[in-house]
């Protein structure tokens, strides 16, 4: 009788576990609670409307970006990235002050001196490298129909970013100046990066700075699974509540089997029946 119960509670204490251990290793963000994560609130420049939430996640030397952002020019490639410095300078996100010329348009030369340069390129595939892929707007996501974008992507980065990462920012790229969904050099001219391209194409459309966040506490309600150049992994919003729920289950399941340990035993000490 007590080797059939002790293997029937084995059994029902082992089951919370295994769900545990499948929803923890479905999120990156959770499998280990020393995991550091920030996010990110995308605000925008040049008038553009666009506005997003970003989610880092550190794991050792790999980092998971998850984007979502909306009013991006609707069918449209955006050049993303991480800017800013790992030596320590204190970069910001521009304002229209910015725009040093007086044109109008803040350009991304304008906005790298508030920003920095480019540090890595958050493309969808390929080499993540500044030089190389700073520019690969065909390896860059593109924006759905109704001008949102959802972007998941775990890259190898150095060291030295993963001990600098407040110092960082994310910024989009790609206005839509005379409004016809399109980038065109009737909106806002050639590229002070590159004169093949619409300066509509390069100018920033939206910037966020860093913020901490203990893993324990990922920002709930920013990103989500959506549609987009790449396949948006889930939210941290639902592997939260994934998590919680497995935990109450386990809470419940171990309180059950505490209970029924104790009435055992109860009924062992006094010669009743279990």
């Amino acid at each position: 009788m007590m080797s059939k119960r002790t293997g029937r509670l084995a059994a029902l204490a082992a089951l919370p576990a295994a769900v545990l251990l499948t929803v923890a290793g479905s999120s990156p963000a959770l499998a280990e609670e020393d995991t550091p994560a920030y996010q990110i609130d995308l605000e925008q420049l040049n008038d553009s409307g666009s506005k997003g939430t970003v989610l880092l996640s550190a794991r050792g030397t790999e980092l998971t970006v998850w984007i979502k952002s909306e009013g991006m020019v609707p069918g449209q490639p955006s050049a993303q990235h991480l800017h800013g410095s790992t030596e320590g300078h204190d970069f910001v996100c521009p304002d229209d002050s910015a725009d040093t010329d007086g044109d109008g348009i803040l350009n991304n030369t304008e906005a790298t001196v508030h920003y920095g340069d480019i540090n890595i390129a958050l493309t969808v595939s390929g080499d993540t490298d500044a030089a190389t892929s700073g520019l690969a707007v065909d390896r860059m996501p593109v924006a759905d129909a109704e001008g949102k974008i959802a972007y998941k992507r775990t890259i190898p980065v150095s060291q030295d970013v993963i001990d600098h990462i407040k110092d960082l920012h994310v910024v989009q790229h790609g206005i839509d100046r005379n409004g016809n969904d399109k980038y065109d050099f009737e909106g806002a001219g050639k590229s002070e990066l590159d004169p093949t391209l619409p300066q509509e194409a390069t100018a920033p459309t939206n910037c966020g700075e860093v913020k901490g966040a203990a893993v324990g506490s990922v920002p709930v309600g920013g990103i989500e699974t959506g549609g987009g150049a790449t396949g948006a992994g889930m939210s941290p919003g639902v592997m939260i509540g994934a998590a919680g729920a497995a935990s109450v289950m386990v809470a419940g399941v171990l309180f059950a089997v505490r209970r029924r340990t104790v009435s055992g035993s109860a009924a062992v000490e006094t010669g009743g029946a279990a």
